[in-house]
């Protein structure tokens, strides 16, 4: 299809969403639903009132003036939650300087990103969009809903955890591209882990003398001489990871840098809430699931470069089974239509049970964004976000036909399917009478 035609039909699609009211009320009957957390309904209802889900159980019956969506045959999960990915953003990298902490991604969100639209497609509703991989220190990152049609600051999710980017190995130091600007430091494996702990040093040191100023202020002895310190945007992020008000995520392959990373939260007593890829996270299994760390992984995509050599597609079922947190991230425009392709493979590589597997894609990645009392399962109380599909979600052959955000139908196949039918209809139209136009002449 041509990119002119793609960007007519998503036109059409974001006109016709976004008609919707906020927070609507919806009962979908009849369906398998596979609530992740508390087992699964054979012939299921689920009632959302004003976007949030108060009933679950069979023959509800819908309050007067509800909508209903018949799902016989269908089933119904969470909506999909995708941990890592660059959509909707109009940068990625701030690449003029190694450590880039005060750059934030919720200021260069683009609503009118077609990825936002492709997500739905796949039966994603959440997804954390984040800063890219240049910068040993990256900037913060933002979780947003992937409500089509609306404006950025209603994407944005308030209540997940603040996280800020790390960066390890060949891609700080760039390895794969040292002609692009101008050399800087790092350009080592030992100077990425050195600037960041340099930069964690100079942290604690603003801390210390902000404490100082602020000590001095409350003291009933005034001073004369207290000069207000100076307010540095990098540092102010860096004292809110120390102050456990940011968690980080950490991009990194190596088992060896892995560790060493850990091991610098411990030093500076920041906590790190996930690693990024972790291709050799099996090695480190054990570790990992002391300290409580989890890990948003691909599934079987390694070996695209030396550092990721060592990726099997095991990983994500073997850390599973060893105590890890682990989800499975798209890390892309594309991949992430179908990240439920991607946790069906677990089953095979590894032997996971279908709601372990369904797992990785829901409440995973929902613990670690922080984000689990309000979504990834589904449950009286949560926000109504939705997945229907017209086949087992873990099937290869299975399309997902309704994707629901807090009771709003956001996307809906068979609509859409219905618009491209009417306007192919339309253009042949157009092209018969400009033919017939041009053969009077």
């Amino acid at each position: 299809m041509k990119r002119k035609t793609i960007g007519i039909i998503l036109g059409l699609s974001l006109v016709f969403f976004s008609s919707f009211s906020f927070g609507q009320d919806l009962l979908i009957k009849n369906s398998t639903i596979l609530t992740v957390t508390k087992g699964i309904i054979p012939k299921g209802d689920i009632l959302i009132i004003k976007g949030i889900i108060k009933q679950i159980g069979e023959n509800i019956k819908a309050p007067k003036g509800v909508k209903i969506i018949d799902a016989s045959g269908k089933y119904v999960i969470p909506g999909i939650i995708d941990s890592h990915t660059h959509i909707a953003l109009t940068g990625t990298n701030e690449s003029a300087e190694a450590i880039t902490a005060e750059v934030k991604m919720r200021d260069v969100l683009n609503a009118e990103d077609h990825s936002i639209y492709t997500a739905i497609t796949g039966g994603v509703t959440m997804v954390h969009t984040m800063h890219g991989s240049g910068n040993p220190i990256g900037g913060e990152n933002v979780v947003i809903k992937t409500k089509w049609g609306k404006t950025s600051e209603e994407m944005i999710v308030h209540s997940a955890y603040r996280t800020l980017k790390f960066a390890l190995g060949e891609n700080p130091k760039r390895s794969n591209s040292p002609t692009v600007g101008t050399p800087r430091y790092p350009q080592s494996r030992m100077g990425v882990n050195a600037i960041i702990r340099r930069e964690f040093l100079k942290a604690k040191n603003y801390m210390e003398q902000w404490d100082r100023y602020l000590k001095a202020k409350k003291s009933k002895k005034t001073t004369k001489n207290l000069i207000l310190p100076r307010k540095d945007l990098r540092m102010e992020q860096l004292a809110d990871m120390l102050r456990g008000k940011m968690v980080a995520r950490c991009h990194s392959y190596r088992a060896d840098e892995t560790l060493e990373f850990i091991n610098l939260s411990k030093e500076f007593g920041f906590k790190i809430a996930c690693f990024e890829h972790a291709s050799e996270a099996f090695k480190i299994a054990r570790e990992l699931a002391e300290e409580k760390i989890g890990i948003s992984v691909f599934l079987d995509n390694w070996a695209y470069k030396v550092e990721a050599s060592e990726g099997i597609a095991y990983s994500a079922a073997y850390c599973t089974k060893k105590g890890v947190l682990v989800s499975i991230n798209s890390d892309s425009n594309e991949r992430i239509r179908r990240l439920f392709n991607d946790a069906a493979k677990a089953m095979k590589y590894g032997g996971l049970s279908e709601e372990e597997a369904l797992k990785l894609i829901t409440i995973n990645p929902a613990i670690q964004l922080g984000v689990d009392k309000i979504v990834g399962s589904l449950e009286v109380g949560k926000h109504g976000d939705i997945a229907i599909f017209n086949e087992h979600p873990l099937s290869a052959y299975t399309l997902c036909e309704k994707t629901i955000i807090e009771g709003e139908v956001y996307f809906d196949r068979a609509q859409y399917l219905k618009e491209r039918e009417e306007m192919e209809k339309k253009k042949k139209e157009e092209a018969k009478k400009k033919e017939k136009k041009g053969g009077t002449r």
